[in-house]
């Protein structure tokens, strides 16, 4: 019996001392340089505002200059927009010298990787950055509500692919292929989609601001209840998951 309650105290005491060691801040924030990438919506136009009134001297990239018009008309006059497309290694050298002669001995602080489209993943070296002395926190947020969710948008960008497939290969999938995948898309993104985006900015938050951040979060109940575990699970699984919600081929019905 002595040792259960003995086990039971020290489960209690680690998570006791993970919690407390979870919430140690770093102090004296107020003035360091952060640059946020994507902050004409979403997530980065969020962060870049409540960062802005945290204290930090945020540099925010648009790629637009309406994005980064509208973003300086609600901020302070600390926080400095820049236009950025981030798949232009010419416009990225460009604002990486620009942001280096900004914060010169200075350094910055945090680099908050947010810009992106929605698209095919793949490994990254995130990893090697330790070896510069920089900490690299990977935040994985679920379905959120922002401007690359957009349904109508979604479905623009796959109608550009679906129009440019040759005549043979749509044959293979059926001309009722790209609607009915369309529909059963939409259907998903409305049981899955998070309209709050703060958890994700929390997160943000304590990445640029713990003594101790995580090297993963998860973000979203669609994430950590479903996404998380199943990239965990054999493939198997995630076939059978996954393949559930597919449309069949027109090739497939014609066997």
């Amino acid at each position: 019996m002595l040792f259960y309650i003995l086990l039971f105290l020290g489960i209690v005491s680690l998570w006791w001392h993970w919690r407390a060691r979870d919430r140690m801040k770093v102090t004296n924030l107020t003035g360091k340089y952060i640059f946020i990438t994507g902050c004409d919506t979403g997530f980065g136009n969020m962060a870049a505002k409540i960062f802005d009134k945290k204290g930090f001297r945020v540099f925010a990239s648009c790629l637009t200059e309406t994005g980064a018009k509208e973003l300086k008309a609600v901020t302070s006059k600390q926080l400095q927009t820049v236009l950025l497309d981030v798949r232009d290694s010419d416009s990225v050298k460009k604002v990486a010298a620009w942001v280096e002669s900004e914060v010169q001995s200075e350094g910055l602080w945090g680099l908050v990787n947010n810009a992106g489209i929605l698209g095919p993943t793949a490994p990254t070296d995130w990893r090697d950055m330790k070896a510069f002395g920089v900490k690299v926190c990977c935040i994985q947020p679920g379905l959120f509500k922002t401007a690359l969710t957009d349904p109508a948008q979604v479905l623009k960008e796959k109608e550009v692919i679906w129009k440019k497939l040759p005549p043979d290969i749509k044959k293979q999938y059926g001309e009722e292929y790209f609607q009915k995948d369309a529909a059963k898309k939409e259907k998903l993104s409305k049981i899955c989609l998070n309209k709050d985006l703060s958890p994700v900015i929390q997160c943000m938050e304590h990445a640029l601001t713990s003594l101790h951040p995580h090297a993963h979060y998860v973000v979203g109940q669609d994430a950590q209840l479903f996404w998380n575990p199943l990239a965990r699970m054999p493939a198997v699984i995630q076939d059978f998951l996954l393949l559930r919600n597919k449309v069949e081929l027109a090739a497939s019905n014609a066997k």
